[in-house]
C-alpha cells in the first residue's frame, strides 16, 4: 500500500469508522478500508470520539469546530482593522514594503496591526477576481497580474559626441555621501510623441520633473531649455554634476554646462544600471503615467504634485525616511533656504 499522508476525513469515512467499530474491526482493518494509514484512524478515534463511543455527527461536530479555532483569521482579513488601513496606503501608490516598515513604525508595540510585505502581496492576489482585485493591482508599481520579475532592455538609442565619460566622474559621486549630484532621462509618451523629464538626486533620492516643449519634447534645444531652466530653479550647492545615458536629446550638454554650472557625464552603451536610481525612479512614475499615455497635457504644476508624492514616500535606502526631509537637512547643513525644489 502507497503512504497515505494524514489529511481531513469526510464524512463518509466517519461513517465507515463508525461502522467499523460497531462490528468490532481493528483500526488497522478499517484503516486497510479506507486505504488510510493506521494512525489517521487511531488520531481520528482519540481527538473526536464521544463518551458513549465513536459517533459521526459529534465527531463531525467536534472536528469543525477545532478547524474553525485552530487558526486565527489573517490580520489582513477583509473585517479586520488593518486592512482599510493598508488598502488606504495602496491607494496612495506606496509599495507594499514601504507600507509594512510604516506600519511598524505606528505600531511598535501592538504585532496585530504590523503586516509583513510578503503578507500585503498574498492578500492582493489572495482577492477573488472583482473590481476590487483589479485596483488594489493597479496601485502595485508593475501592476502585474501576477508576481513576476522585471526584464532589462537595452538602451539602441546612438551616442553623444565630446561626452564625459562615467568613469572620469569624481569619487564623491559614487559614494553618495555628499548631495548636488543628480541623475537624468526622459519617459516618453504615447507613440514617443511626449515625453517628461525627469532628475534624481543620488544622495537624498529627491525627484524633480522637468515639462519639456510640445510638439518634438526629445529635441536637443527643447532639452537644453527645460533641463536649463529646472536646474537653475535648484540651490546653487545643490547643483555640482548630472549623469546622463547616450541619448541624442543631450546634444547640447556642453551649453547645459555653462548654463547652470551642472558638470554632464554619461553612462557606458547599454548600462541604465549605471544610473539605477533615475532607472527606479522612472519604474515608479509609471504608476502616474502609465506607458501609452499622451504626457504632453501635464502642466509643470501636475508634475511638481506627483514629485511632492513621491518625495513623500519613506524609502528604505533612507533608514525609511522621506526624501525631502533628507534633502531639507542637507540645505540645513549648507546654511541656505531651502529654494523651490521644483
Amino acid at each position: 500500500m502507497s503512504k497515505i499522508t494524514y489529511t481531513q476525513l469526510s464524512e463518509s469515512e466517519r461513517q465507515a469508522i463508525a461502522l467499523g467499530r460497531e462490528q468490532k474491526l481493528s483500526l488497522s482493518a478499517i484503516a486497510r478500508a479506507l486505504g488510510r494509514h493506521k494512525s489517521t484512524i487511531s488520531r481520528e478515534c482519540a481527538r473526536n470520539a464521544g463518551g458513549n463511543g465513536y459517533n459521526v455527527k459529534y465527531a463531525q461536530q467536534r472536528s469543525s469546530r477545532r478547524k474553525r479555532f485552530a487558526r486565527p483569521s489573517p490580520k489582513l482579513h477583509r473585517d479586520g482593522p488593518l486592512y482599510p488601513i493598508v488598502c488606504a496606503y495602496l491607494r496612495q501608490k506606496w509599495s507594499p514594503e514601504q507600507i509594512a516598515k510604516d506600519l511598524q513604525r505606528l505600531y511598535p508595540d501592538d504585532k496585530r496591526m504590523q503586516a509583513s510585505h510578503e503578507s500585503i502581496y498574498t492578500c492582493i492576489y489572495a482577492q477573488p477576481r472583482g473590481a476590487l482585485k483589479k485596483e488594489l493591482v493597479a496601485c502595485l508599481r508593475m501592476a502585474r497580474a501576477k508576481r513576476w520579475p522585471r526584464s532589462k532592455g537595452q538602451d539602441r538609442r546612438k551616442e553623444t559626441s565630446d561626452l564625459l565619460s562615467i568613469h572620469v566622474r569624481p569619487p564623491e559621486v559614487e559614494d553618495r555621501q555628499l548631495p548636488g549630484h543628480w541623475e537624468g532621462d526622459l519617459i516618453k509618451g504615447a507613440n514617443n510623441a511626449s515625453a517628461i523629464g525627469t532628475l534624481v538626486e543620488r544622495t537624498t533620492r529627491l525627484v524633480v520633473l522637468v515639462k519639456l516643449p510640445h510638439p518634438h519634447p526629445a529635441t536637443a534645444a527643447h532639452v537644453l531649455q527645460a533641463f536649463g531652466d529646472k536646474l537653475n530653479s535648484i540651490a546653487q550647492p545643490m547643483r555640482k554634476t548630472m549623469t546622463y545615458d547616450r541619448g541624442r536629446e543631450m546634444a547640447e550638454h556642453q551649453q547645459l554646462t555653462q548654463l547652470t554650472g551642472v558638470k554632464v557625464y554619461f553612462c557606458d552603451p547599454y548600462s541604465p544600471w549605471q544610473r539605477g536610481s533615475n532607472e527606479n525612479t522612472n519604474g515608479l512614475l509609471r504608476q502616474y503615467f502609465p506607458k501609452g499615455t499622451d504626457l504632453s497635457g501635464f502642466t509643470q504644476a501636475q508634475l511638481d504634485a506627483v514629485a511632492d508624492e513621491l518625495n513623500g514616500r519613506p524609502r528604505q535606502t533612507l533608514g525609511w525616511r522621506k526624501p525631502i526631509e533628507v534633502y531639507a537637512e542637507h540645505l540645513a547643513r549648507l546654511t541656505i533656504q531651502p529654494d523651490n525644489i521644483h
